[in-house]
Parts: structure tokens; C-alpha cells; sequence
């Protein structure tokens, strides 16, 4: 019986365009602003963070900082901000689009990928009217992102590793060991998997493959 193709070479072109590494800002550590409006207490906190799961921990933690505040409103962005569909923007209790949303738009205009906004307010007895809210939590959500430490993203790079049929449940070992991710795969007359790993690792990581399988698996970067 043959082997079972999985998926076909327009498809593993796909997976590789859409993993082309483009450089971005990530934060380097947290950073806080603090501004006062009409009595009210405006705390701005920005972070890194991974997945929304991060996110919403990170969240978690600031409120038991802030127990007392009358609002914790958070705005994040992951992966590349030129292009990530993985934004999200809470109000928590203000009115809807006048906390999240406005937060959410500096993130976008900031290049800053990877990022979790938290602006906490105490409110000082003051209403501030709908358009005092977005100036408001824009100028905190501005305010704290200037003050945030940047670095690049760590590079990576894609590239397509050849093996033999035999080798591949240990190769698919390895990679994982390794930290490298998979985008897709290929079966023709030799497996084909599509990698991304990171840039400064790539000839380690070559070198590595190479050896567990006595020269047979060749890395080739795309």
C-alpha cells in the first residue's frame, strides 16, 4: 500500500507564504502612566503577552492590584500589527466604544505587536461624557505606550526539511524538543514538512537533524 499523501504542493505553498516573518516591536518589559482628569485616577499598564489566554491571566492579576478601581478596561494585540486579526478591546462597565476601542486604536497605530493595554480607573465623582471617556483613555492608553520598552521580535525563518519515510516519527520528535513549529507536510516519494524556527537557531537546528539521522534529513531554508 502507498503512502498517503496529505495535502498537495499548493497547499504547502500557502502555509509557507502565509509564515514569511515580517520584524515587529514587542514589548521589553511593563510600563506604567498615571494621569488625574476631573478627580477621576487614570492607571495605564502595558505588557507582552502571547495568546489571549496570557492575556486574560495578566488581567486577572491587575484587578487583584486594583480590587478597589471602578474599572479595569484592556485592549490587546498579538502578532504582527500590520496585519493581526487577533485584537480584542473590553470597556468594563463604561460605555460601549468610549474605554476598549479607543485604547485599542493607539495600540494599532503604535507598530507594537504582541501587546496587552490595561488602563484602571477610579472614578473621582466627576462624570466625564462620552467624548471626555475616549480622550481620556486615549491619552492614558498614549501616555503609557510611550513609556513602554521596545525590542524586534525574534526573527524567524521558514524553510522546508526533507526525510525518509522511516525517520519521520523521530524527526517529529526532535522538532518539538527543538521548539520548532510546524506548518504543514508533504508526502510524495519523501516526507516534505514545512518548518518555522528561529533565525539565529537555524543552523543549529539543521545541524541537529542532520545528525540524528545519520545525514538523510536535509534543512533547506526558503
Amino acid at each position: 500500500m502507498g503512502h498517503r499523501r496529505r495535502g498537495g504542493r499548493g497547499h504547502l505553498r500557502t502555509a509557507l507564504a502565509q509564515a514569511i516573518a515580517l520584524t515587529y516591536r514587542v514589548p521589553a518589559r511593563e510600563a506604567r502612566f498615571e494621569q488625574e482628569i476631573k478627580r477621576s485616577r487614570f492607571i495605564g499598564i502595558g505588557c507582552r503577552v502571547s495568546s489571549p489566554e496570557k492575556a486574560a491571566a495578566t488581567l486577572d492579576v491587575l484587578r487583584l492590584e486594583f480590587p478597589d478601581a471602578t474599572h479595569h478596561c484592556s485592549a490587546y494585540l498579538l502578532g504582527d500589527p500590520r496585519n493581526s486579526s487577533n485584537m480584542r478591546a473590553e470597556d468594563d462597565g463604561e460605555p460601549a466604544g468610549t474605554a476598549g476601542k479607543p485604547m485599542l486604536n493607539v495600540l494599532r497605530h503604535k507598530n507594537v505587536g504582541d501587546v496587552l493595554l490595561v488602563v484602571v480607573r477610579y472614578f473621582g465623582g466627576i462624570k466625564l461624557g462620552a467624548g471626555g471617556l475616549v480622550r481620556a483613555y486615549s491619552s492614558t492608553a498614549s501616555g503609557t505606550m510611550d513609556a513602554l520598552e521596545c525590542v524586534d521580535a525574534v526573527a524567524e525563518r521558514v524553510g522546508v526539511l526533507t526525510l525518509d519515510y522511516p525517520d519521520e516519527s523521530l524527526i517529529r520528535r526532535a522538532l518539538e524538543e527543538l521548539g520548532v513549529t510546524i506548518l504543514g507536510s508533504q508526502y510524495a516519494e519523501r516526507v516534505e514538512l514545512s518548518l518555522r524556527l528561529p533565525e539565529d537557531r537555524f543552523c543549529e537546528i539543521s545541524k541537529s537533524l542532520l545528525e540524528r539521522t545519520s545525514g538523510r534529513a536535509k534543512l533547506v531554508a526558503v
